[in-house]
This record gives structure tokens, sequence and C-alpha cells, in this order.
């Protein structure tokens, strides 16, 4: 007898687009048959999300996107006002439990009988109301905190409770950890974000198409090309349009840029954590070298509004094109250097090897991606498995380990940096020639579009609905979601004095996670 949900699944239907989409409307009772099937087949999930259709429909949606093996699945299930619930997908995906908070908190739908405790509230809006439903007030706002948030309790009295944040040393985003520690080792850890939540789902609803690009580049300013291409992505689509050729090539060159910058700071950074200050003032300053150049080149140090709807806004000159290239090269034999000083450092390497260690097996069952989990073992990269242009013409090569360690994060954050400066003299050396942007008309544009980009930190998915030329709902999904409920694992049995430097071997996003 054949399986039910596969059945359903052949009810779905491709989008014509260059990006693998199937989409379709699931029952209530094929919800959780379908998401069994496609985790049974490997598949993960990369998003979920609800919207308020009262007006067209009869209740609320709610949608989850899966990657398989064929592309995304997108799902939807409409779900009845007067219940304001749907079954529960963290069972099967763990990493959906916080989406779902996320769901209740924004929209007042309940998945499951799971944790309820709010998510991005933090009694900064009555109980009662939810930012997302068309019918939301705004006269009772306010920034008063949440005090008595419910953390797990210690489950043994001889456990310790180190609690830590949301306020930190340095410049970075509030997000508060607690710690439960026997002496020194962790016996478990808690996260609690929503600090940076920032509305900014509301905040893009009815927007025009150029102010939506300018916020979606800002949801996470490590990554803004990630999600400036994803955006554009799916403003395109529902356009019909193609990009110019020399425009997916600049776009590309932007986004390896942006991976290089990330993964020069960061290895800069671990070095630090561990005691090698060395490797931070080596790193730092090749990483403002490559900012420098952005700025002087590209037209801005992080690259922001450089990937526009229809193209980019910016063009390189033969002068610009051959500085980066000698720039490029000159920025690969330091880095070796420094790789081999790092790997002949003992202090280093005895901080780094079997510490913070996600397994394979466990990275398939948490849904890791990215950087976090191709050292896992996780053989995952959008640009390999379902390339979009140019990445279909100069083929990426995959940097995977399977130790999942902190000294494994390092090894393939060193391996990307070498693989984009290869596609940036690949980029540069056949850059096509002809125009950088074809700007869309969408003064009545409506329907859908999806975009899927792998950042740096690892896939950055947005969805899109527009009508009459505005933007109607839409959601951006950072892999942060899925990353850090493993850092929560991640750092199991080993001491308290590590966690900084398990923490940024992973180097998760505040801002893209709370939105």
């Amino acid at each position: 007898m054949p399986n039910p949900a596969l059945r359903v699944l052949t009810d779905f239907r491709q989008w014509g687009t260059t990006l693998p989409v199937w989409s379709g409307r699931l029952c209530k009772e094929y919800w959780l048959l379908a998401a069994e099937n496609i985790h049974a087949q490997g598949g993960r999930l990369l998003a979920l999300w609800g919207e308020d259709r009262r007006t067209e429909e009869p209740g609320y949606l709610v949608h989850a996107a899966f990657l398989s093996e064929t592309g995304i699945v997108h799902t939807e299930m409409i779900v009845d006002p007067a219940a304001a619930s749907c079954p529960s997908l963290a069972a099967i995906f763990p990493g959906a439990l916080r989406m779902e908070r996320a769901l209740y908190d924004l929209l007042g739908i309940r998945a499951g009988n799971g944790d309820t405790r709010p998510w991005l509230r933090h009694a900064a809006w009555p109980a009662d109301q939810f930012p997302l439903r068309t019918d939301f007030c705004t006269d009772n706002l306010t920034t008063a905190g949440d005090g008595d948030y419910a953390f797990v309790s210690a489950a043994s009295p001889d456990a310790h409770e180190i609690p830590v944040g949301p306020i930190h040393a340095g410049i970075i985003e509030p997000g508060h950890f607690r710690f439960q520690v026997l002496g020194e080792e962790i016996l478990h850890l808690e996260e609690r974000f929503g600090y940076t939540h920032k509305g900014v789902e509301r905040l893009l609803q009815g927007l025009d198409v150029d102010a939506g690009a300018r916020l979606a580049g800002r949801i996470s300013g490590d990554s803004t090309v990630a999600y400036a291409w994803s955006y554009a992505q799916a403003v395109e689509q529902i356009a019909g349009m193609q990009v110019p050729e020399r425009a997916q090539w600049l776009r590309a060159l932007c986004l390896e840029r942006e991976r290089l910058a990330n993964h020069l700071g960061d290895i800069g950074a671990i070095g630090n954590d561990a005691g090698l200050a060395f490797a931070l003032t080596q790193f730092q300053a090749l990483k403002e070298d490559l900012l420098r150049e952005n700025q002087r080149y590209i037209g801005h140090r992080y690259l922001m509004d450089r990937v526009l709807p229809g193209g980019v806004g910016f063009d390189l000159t033969a002068v610009a094109v051959a500085a980066l290239r000698s720039a490029g090269q000159a920025l690969g034999t330091a880095v070796k250097r420094l790789q081999e000083i790092l790997a002949e450092h003992g202090g280093l390497r005895d901080r780094v090897v079997r510490l913070g260690i996600i397994s394979p097996e466990r990275a398939a069952h948490l849904g890791l991606m990215g950087v976090a989990g191709r050292a896992s073992g996780q053989p995952w990269d959008q640009r390999i498995q379902f390339p979009q242009p140019p990445y279909d013409q100069i083929q990426v090569r995959m940097a995977i380990a399977t130790e999942g360690d902190v000294a494994a994060r390092m090894a393939v954050r060193f391996l990307e940096i070498f693989e984009s400066l290869r596609l940036q003299e690949e980029i540069l050396r056949n850059l096509p020639g002809g125009n950088v942007c074809q700007p869309p008309d969408l003064r009545d544009a409506a329907g859908e579009g999806v975009g899927w980009v792998e950042g740096w930190r690892g896939e950055v998915f947005f969805w899109l609905r527009m009508e009459q030329g505005r933007i109607r709902r839409c959601h951006p999904q950072d892999p942060s979601w899925t990353l850090w409920p493993a850092l929560e694992e991640a750092v199991l049995r080993d001491i308290v004095a590590d966690f900084p430097l398990i923490n940024k071997s992973f180097n998760l996003s505040y801002s893209g996670h709370d939105l």
C-alpha cells in the first residue's frame, strides 16, 4: 500500500522558476505524515511561519519549507481561527520548536502541547495581542521587560546555575545563557533570545520593492548580501524576469567576499578566545584590508545595497578587476602562511581539538547546515546541490570534515577561504559584459516568490507575497534558528571557560534569529 504522504505530495505543483520549488496545501491530517516522509528521505526543515489570511481564506495559513534531495518543498495548511492550533513538527525536526513558539507569539497559533513559554514577546505587547494579525492594535505597546522567565530548573541539588547576559562585554548583541554546572562541567545550557526583536516581518508589510530591499539587506548585517540576494530572487520570481548575466556574476563576487570577511574575522576571534592574540591581530588586519577594498571598488565596506532586485547597484572597471585579482592572490598567500603557524601551535591545538563536538549522527538529527553542518559531516551546500547562476558554471568544491569539533569548524573555514578566493579569481577572470541591472516593473505585481542563498553561515531563505506592487507578507529565515539549539548540545560535558571558544566557532546571529 503506498504511503499516504507520498500520494499527497504528488498533488504539489512545481514552480516555473530556476529554483527547484514545489508547493501545495495539506489538510491537517497529512501535515505530520508529509513531514515524516520528508525526514525519512533525509530532508530537513528550512523554515516555519504563519500568515493571517482571514479576509481571503477560512482561517490562518501555517507555512513550512522543507529541503529535500529534489529541492524546496513548500507546504501550507489552513488553521481554523476558533481553534488557532496546529500539529507540532518538533518531534520530527527539533529545530521547529523555537519556530513554533515564535509562531504563537506573533500570530497566536499554538503548535502542539509542548513548550508554551513566550519566545519573542518579552512582555512588549499584551499577551492576548498578536503582531502579525491584521487586527493587531499598537496602542498598548511598552518597552517593559519580562523579568520572570521560567528557565528549566536544575535537575540536581548539587548543580549550580550561572546566568550570563543578556548584556555582554564588547559590542555583541544581547542574549541570555543559563548554565547548569557541576564544578566546571556544563550539564545543561538554556538560551533565551528575543532581545533584538525588531518586528521585521511587520515592518516589511506594505513596503514597495525598493524599500523592502533596503530593509531585507539589514536583517543581519554580517549577511547583507545573502539576505538581499534571497529577497531579490523572490521579487524576480514574482516579476517573471531574467537578471542580466553580468549582474549574476557580480552578485556571486559579493557573496564570496562576504564569506571571506566573516571567516577571516571568526578564525582570528577563535584564536583569541583560545589565548592566541596573535591570530586576532593578523586576521583582523586581513579582514580590514578586504573591507577597505569593498569600499574602494564596490561602494560599501559591508556590501549593503549592492544587490538589488533586477541586478546589482555597482559595476567594476578594468582597473578594479585587476586590483581585486592582485589583492586576492596576496590574501591567499598570507592566509596559507597563517594557517601553517596556527597548525604548529600546540597551545591552540590543545584548546580546539575534541571541544564542542556535534557528531555527524547528531548533526543529521538536528538539521545542521552551513559551516557547522559541513564540519559535522553534512554534505549540504546549496551552491553545489542546487547551483543558481553563475554557480552552475563555476563548480564549487565543498569543504567538509567529520570530527564536528571546534578544530573541524576552523578547518572548514580555512578551506572555504581558499575556495572563495579561487571562485573570486574565476569570476573576475571570466566576468561577462553587459548591463548590471534591469529594475523590475512591479507596479501591479501580485503573487508568491521564494529566495534561497548559501550564505557564509548557512542557507538564508526568503518567502514573499506581493499584492498591487507592495509586500503583503514575507518571512525571512536565518540558519541561526536551527544552529542555536545545536550550540546548547555542543557545550555539554565541556567546561564553562570553554563556552566563548565553542560559541565563536559557530558565531551565530542574534539579530537574524530574533527578526
